[in-house]
């Protein structure tokens, strides 16, 4: 299915130079002199070699057909990690290469989709926001502004966060697992 290249979103599979491709990162760019274009990180499916392309914004790609199914996810280790199939309790063990650095997110009993062609998981669709409790975080510094001052924190499972300086440590917080920012104080 041919698609507008404007229109790819990370976890996009596309088939490009005779290869499967997933989108890893999408960046759309409007430069002050010539057109506009998107920025795109793509990952080989049967490879996992990594791609930076750029496509103009009126270019169409070849978007490949998957099948989406609900998971949860049961465990990990360093190198793979285990769903189990919601409706079959069948279980699939992927690389955790293929989710990247938002593995770090995933939580016992999560809801996930995985996407898979011609039986091959290809991507893992994490939710959007998950909620995390502050281990650590610095002090204020006396003098800084609330409205663009932001100070480093680590998260329960190891991560690190920027947050506002009024989030403190034992705090929780919503984090966005696209690219690890912090979104808002989690409602009690």
């Amino acid at each position: 299915m041919k698609i507008n290249a404007n229109e790819l979103r990370a976890g996009n599979v596309m088939e490009f130079r005779g290869k499967l491709w997933v989108v890893a990162k999408a960046q759309h760019i409007t430069p002050g002199k010539g057109g506009a274009f998107v920025q795109v990180e793509l990952r080989d499916v049967r490879g996992g070699t990594k791609l930076n392309e750029r496509f103009r914004s009126g270019e169409t790609v070849e978007r490949v057909r998957i099948d989406d199914h609900d998971y949860q996810f049961l465990f990990g280790d360093d190198h793979t990690l285990t769903f189990m199939d919601e409706q079959t309790y069948e279980q699939v063990s992927v690389d955790r290469e293929l989710i990247g650095d938002a593995a770090g997110f995933l939580q016992d009993g999560m809801k996930v989709i995985i996407s898979s062609y011609e039986g091959a998981p290809v991507s893992v669709e994490l939710p959007q926001t998950v909620v995390l409790q502050i281990v650590e975080a610095d002090p204020v510094v006396k003098g800084q502004t609330a409205s663009s001052s932001y100070k480093p924190a680590k998260l329960e499972n190891g991560m690190r966060v920027m947050v506002p300086p009024h989030i403190e440590s034992g705090t929780r917080i919503v984090v966005n697992t696209g690219d690890g920012s912090y979104v808002e104080r989690a409602k009690t």
